[in-house]
């Protein structure tokens, strides 16, 4: 298939934009994009009629179908809260595609998520990366483990102290997390030795958390550390430079007053949710301003939604109240596209219109940051959904 007469805003690394356009789709994958000329119609042919292109928008952090529209207890699959240090544990098996908040995002223009465990957890498991489309999510998976989500601050002092047990303090979250990381590290030691020397060593005996956390030591995916406050945000980086492990700072709602030590760090923000109250004291310094800000001091920042803190289907508008509150617009939308992707490392699969990606596309009449505004037609891998 072939799509011409259509603008297209590549939000590649040159944020290409290419009028008079056309894209060529085959077996799911873009494989030509171009200014159009008559030579292509041997093609099957859809006319954009003059639309906006832009590739399927990206949400960095959500909770999507592990926290299920419309359901208390028996929908909420996100916090195994029966024991701190669980990193075996995986998004893949809690999430629930049938719930509608992913035809929701569609309609919006998500087309790709991370789904993570939430945060009531030091060590709360593995993160997906998925599509929005599909019945069963094996077919949806585009990364899976993405990440090992950790949680620091606020949550897990709050979970576990109503148990009266480990832990109730910040010191004891960040011990967690380190024991949980040293024995992993030991055991890893400990299978290369047998691997290596067998006639020496016995192969430890199997532990599910261990295995989870080779990849992350490894340096194969990155923790992503819930944290909010200045000082969360820095013991996520003391742990990760620790042990040499690749991080992202998920949430950083107080990154905006600390940009410089951020910058020097070369840390990436999954910034938000900031379409929220100020529910409980680390979010006392929740800025609106606070994407805008990093993204001008130089960091890598992606907006979220945490959905369903803030509803999948607001992601776009997120984006366009950053914009209102002084992010530059290409910024922005870079914050929902391209950057995303570079961050969780899907980018060879998403995040912007370039040869050899998926096609995952969004056509638009005008500025999809424009509230009025919602997709005209929305491709996941190049079918047509809506």
């Amino acid at each position: 298939m072939l799509i011409k007469n259509i603008t297209i805003h590549t939000m590649n690394d040159t944020m290409t934009v290419i009028p008079n356009g056309y894209i060529s789709i085959a077996e799911g994958k873009i494989t030509e994009v171009g200014v159009y000329n008559p030579s292509l119609a041997d093609k099957e042919i859809f006319d954009g009629k003059g639309l906006d292109v832009y590739p399927g928008f990206i949400d960095a952090h959500t909770h999507l179908g592990i926290f299920e529209d419309s359901i208390a207890f028996e929908g909420d699959d996100a916090n195994e809260s029966t024991e701190p240090v669980s990193p075996q544990l995986r998004a893949l098996d809690a999430v629930n595609p049938m719930d509608r908040c992913f035809f929701e995002g569609l309609c919006a223009g998500v087309t790709t998520v991370l789904t993570s465990p939430g945060s009531s957890n030091p060590v709360a498991g593995q993160i997906i990366a998925m599509k929005t489309f599909g019945r069963c999510i094996d077919d949806m998976v585009i990364l899976s483990p993405a990440g090992i989500k950790f949680s620091l601050g606020e949550n897990p002092k709050f979970v576990y102290n109503d148990r009266n047990q480990m832990p109730t303090t910040r010191m004891a979250t960040a011990s967690l997390i380190r024991e949980a990381l040293f024995k992993a590290k030991k055991y890893m030691e400990d299978k290369a030795k047998a691997r290596d020397d067998s006639d020496s060593f016995d192969s430890p005996e199997y532990d599910a958390k261990s295995e989870a956390l080779i990849p992350l030591l490894e340096r194969k995916i990155p923790a992503h550390f819930h944290a909010h406050r200045a000082d969360d945000i820095f013991t996520a980086i003391r742990i990760s430079k620790e042990f040499n492990i690749r991080y992202v700072i998920v949430h950083g709602t107080e990154g905006h007053l600390i940009c410089e030590e951020l910058k020097r760090e070369k840390a990436a923000v999954l910034s938000g949710p900031f379409m929220t109250d100020r529910s409980k004291p680390e979010l006392k310094n929740l800025s609106t301003s606070s994407p805008g800000l990093m993204s001008k001091a130089g960091l890598p920042v992606s907006i979220i939604t945490d959905h369903p803190e803030t509803p999948i289907q607001y992601l776009p508008l997120c984006a366009a109240l950053a914009v209102r509150e002084g992010m530059s617009r290409d910024d922005a939308l870079k914050a929902i596209t391209r950057i995303p992707a570079q961050i969780c490392g899907i980018d060879d699969r998403v995040g912007s219109v370039e040869v050899g990606k998926d096609a995952d596309l969004l056509l638009f009449n005008g500025d999809p940051l424009n509230i009025m505004n919602k997709p005209k037609v929305v491709l996941i891998n190049g079918r047509f959904i809506n």
